[in-house]
């Protein structure tokens, strides 16, 4: 499992859109998401398989699979819920 590269990131671009418009997440670099000043959601890559790394309460980052559109719409409602 590696960082996700520009071309990971482009095939979940719908995605990052989404996040994008999350109050409270900041997009410092594409595809890196800070809350508060505190990184708290990127990616990785496995294959053709895409996860992320997020972490809205504490200190541990979580690892959710964030390869299919269920899995994707999941991720933003978790996060969207985290920050309301």
């Amino acid at each position: 499992m590696r960082h996700a590269r520009a071309e990971d990131l482009d095939r979940i671009e719908p995605l990052l859109e989404q996040l994008r418009g999350v109050g409270g997440l900041v997009e410092k670099q594409r595809g890196t998401f800070y809350r508060r000043g505190r990184a708290c959601l990127h990616f990785h890559a496995d294959g053709d398989d895409t996860y992320a790394d997020v972490r809205l309460e504490g200190d541990e980052f979580e690892r959710r699979r964030a390869t299919t559109r269920a899995e994707q719409r999941e991720l933003v409602t978790v996060v969207r819920d985290a920050l309301a």
